[in-house]
């Protein structure tokens, strides 16, 4: 069988003759055009729910004008003594890591309240 002439033979065939042979393949090999298509819509919503985050981490990009006030939220975020939730504050970076939205939503607020600029990540 020459493939090409094939493809050459169903270009030339009518929407009315297309969708006869269709139906024809369909039934002598037990399949069906529309399966794959419903299948990959079917499983596109629950793809989108698996990917949904629910851990966040805290990430400190600036401290702002109010360097102690945002000093003591990380305290009280982290449990760190002065120095080391100083160091933090000055190094920047993630603050902590894996938090439920919930919490990680809070923890922002409270370092914009203080001043500082912090995000979800």
């Amino acid at each position: 069988m020459d493939i090409q002439k094939f493809i050459e033979e169903v270009k030339s065939m009518t929407v009315l003759e297309l969708n006869d042979f269709v139906k024809a393949l369909e039934e002598e090999f037990g399949v069906s055009a529309a399966a794959p298509v419903a299948v990959a819509g079917a499983a596109a919503p629950a793809a989108a729910a698996e990917e949904e985050k629910t851990e966040f981490n805290l990430v400190l990009k600036d401290f702002g004008a109010n360097k102690i006030g945002v000093i003591k939220v990380i305290r009280e975020l982290t449990g760190l003594g002065l120095a080391d939730a100083k160091k933090m504050v000055e190094s920047l970076g993630t603050v902590k890591e894996n938090m439920p939205k919930a919490d990680a939503e809070a923890a922002v607020a409270k370092l914009k309240e203080a001043g500082a600029v912090a995000e979800m990540q």
